[in-house]
């Protein structure tokens, strides 16, 4: 059996004003792997989008990492097997939620943003679509790694508003980008090295709309030594705000050790073997 190389903490809730929570999370800790998707769409519409995409991103990374298939796509695009993996995964997910939204019609009109964290190989890829947001906590340093695919943002990068006019003046759940609008997406995907004691911070916008970013970074440093307490805190936080959307909120830290590259350790060993 596979050891776990990520502790993760996973919270969806409701929320105060919806009748349903659309939201879906999913990890995995063996695999490294976590997901949050925020559906949108008619009555339940939303909640099946998202399901659609959390569950099928799990399975197709699953699979192109356990076949290979990850590492076959190494160097395309300029990204490592894990982000390779991630960018397939989410394109399949976005034809497989857009097919079904075209065939169901109680599901026409239907999407999802979409969010993913996959440790392997001693990277850290990170992957995303829509408004839903990871943020990094090293240390004392917290900062927000993804950049909104949404009209406010954009408003923001052309100069138009500031951050503080934008909220004020422009709707917050206008998305730009979305899995199962189109039948074809464009994935934003970054890598970086794993580090120890880092913390990834996944969350629909039922958190980060509610809570600013601040107390964000003062909750979780808070209880960073217990991230389902941490997890809970947070959403406690957006409720106590007003709740207004579903809270799904995912923490993950890589477990010391064991997010290193497998090939490269067995090179390491065989080479001190040889040594002694």
């Amino acid at each position: 059996m596979a050891k776990p190389i990520i502790e993760v903490a996973n919270l969806s809730d409701t929320g105060l004003k919806r009748p349903h929570n659309e939201d879906s999370t999913v990890t995995d800790s063996e695999l490294g792997l976590a997901v949050v998707a925020d559906g949108m769409g008619g009555y339940k519409a939303g909640e099946v989008a998202s399901a659609i995409a959390a569950q099928l991103i799990l399975d197709e990374v699953a699979n192109a990492l356990a076949k290979g298939g990850g590492d076959n796509g190494a160097g395309r695009n300029g990204l490592g097997p894990g982000g390779q993996a991630l960018r397939e995964a989410i394109i399949h997910a976005n034809a497989e939620v857009y097919r079904t939204a075209q065939e169901v019609p109680q599901c026409q009109g239907m999407g999802t943003t979409v969010v993913v964290v996959l440790y392997h190989a001693g990277k850290v890829s990170i992957a995303h679509v829509g408004d839903s947001r990871v943020y990094r906590l090293q240390g004392n340093e917290f900062q927000q790694v993804t950049r909104d695919h949404s009209l406010i943002q954009e408003l923001i990068d052309r100069g138009f508003f500031t951050p503080e006019e934008a909220a004020a003046n422009t709707p917050k759940n206008l998305v730009t980008r979305a899995l199962g609008i189109e039948l074809t997406v464009e994935v934003d995907v970054q890598e970086q090295e794993a580090q120890p004691g880092e913390i990834f911070l996944l969350c629909s916008d039922g958190l980060n709309d509610m809570v600013d970013d601040e107390e964000i970074h003062l909750t979780l440093s808070k209880y960073s030594a217990n991230l389902v307490e941490a997890a809970s805190q947070l959403v406690r936080l957006a409720n106590e705000k007003g709740g207004k959307d579903n809270i799904s909120v995912v923490l993950v830290r890589p477990l010391e050790g064991r997010t290193e590259t497998p090939g490269l350790m067995a090179k390491i060993n065989r080479f001190l073997k040889r040594s002694s």
